[in-house]
């Protein structure tokens, strides 16, 4: 079976070194020839995690997505969700036949779903063809190859398991799991909740305040989810809560640091801007407020609310949060 990881970010890099542990071949399709012509030679992305040095003889390196497709069985998406769809019009090639799984956190602005409901609605893959992979997991911890953690999960458990079989390393251990939506909609809101603490931190809000803002993000998450789609899960495990935990803390988190340059002062767009790498927060906000909207149920998401007033209603951020203070517990 031939695996292609499709994308050029820090998520696609890191996911090339790690199934080269493990694989003689893979295909990597990315739009930048002059970063490909890069690593051909100098054997590291010029853009992202320029630390790795890749294993160029295991890769096969393409700007053309349909011969990336069309060359493979099994697919890993990490375009960014805002860009997806225009990538996904150039192909000619049938997903319906292809295993996909999404690395992308975040929902998928044409339609308003999360990838997988996306590829299952739009594609016609079917449901046990497509898959997620989550963390909690930095791709920068990857370059420097330190102990980390992903959950793959699929409905198909066999696909889950050979993905993650490929995946492992001795800095890398998985886990597989059959709640696709819930790990999917998780890994998405954990990018709102980040922004969410950056924020804070921009403004000043000390480690007591960050300490109850993601007790209340992890209990918003779990009405979010169990609202969109119901199963049994323990909203506790790492894939849900651990995957919030280090979005929201770490220093290597981009959605943190949009939320970090707002609370500073930075107009949105100029935080926006400033930013070198995708915070797939800030459409994930407009995302999931709206779906929230359409349920229902706002009053749930008090956290989401406040980001959404702030990003996308350009609201104080000072006055926002200190009247979200008030809603926590």
């Amino acid at each position: 079976m031939n695996f292609a990881v499709l994308g050029g970010g820090s998520w696609a890099t890191a996911l090339v070194k790690m199934l080269t542990e493990n694989l003689d071949t893979v295909h990597w399709y990315m739009r930048n020839k002059n970063a490909i012509a890069h690593i051909l030679k100098e054997r590291h992305n010029p853009n992202y995690l320029s630390s790795i040095e890749l294993k160029t003889a295991s890769i096969i390196l393409t700007s053309d997505l349909n011969e990336a497709v069309d060359s493979c069985d099994f697919l890993i998406f990490v375009i960014p969700s805002a860009f997806l769809e225009t990538e996904l019009q150039q192909l000619k090639v049938p997903l319906k036949d292809k295993i996909l799984f999404s690395a992308i956190k975040g929902i998928v602005p044409e339609t308003g779903l999360i990838v997988g409901e996306h590829f299952k609605n739009t594609y016609k893959v079917p449901f046990e063809n497509i898959g997620v992979i989550t963390g909690p997991c930095h791709a920068e911890e990857v370059a420097l190859e330190r102990l980390s953690y992903l959950t793959i999960a699929c409905a198909d458990e066999g696909k889950a398991r050979l993905l993650a079989s490929h995946l492992n390393s001795h800095y890398i251990k998985t886990k597989t799991s059959d709640d696709i939506i819930g790990t999917e909609y998780a890994a998405m809101l954990k990018n709102i909740y980040a922004i969410a603490a950056g924020i804070a931190h921009g403004l000043g809000y000390g480690d007591n305040f960050q300490s109850v803002l993601m007790s209340n993000a992890i209990r918003e998450m779990k009405r979010f989810i169990d609202g969109v789609f119901k199963m049994k899960r323990n909203i506790n495990n790492s894939a849900y809560l651990g995957d919030l935990l280090v979005t929201g803390y770490s220093t290597f988190s981009r959605n943190r640091l949009l939320g970090t340059m707002i609370g500073k002062g930075y107009s949105v767009k100029s935080a926006l801007m400033e930013m070198s790498m995708v915070a797939e927060g800030y459409y994930a906000t407009k995302s999931a407020y709206e779906l929230m909207g359409n349920l229902g149920r706002n009053e749930d998401t008090p956290i989401i609310n406040a980001v959404y007033t702030i990003l996308y209603e350009k609201k104080s951020a000072r006055k926002t949060m200190a009247k979200l203070t008030d809603s926590l517990d």
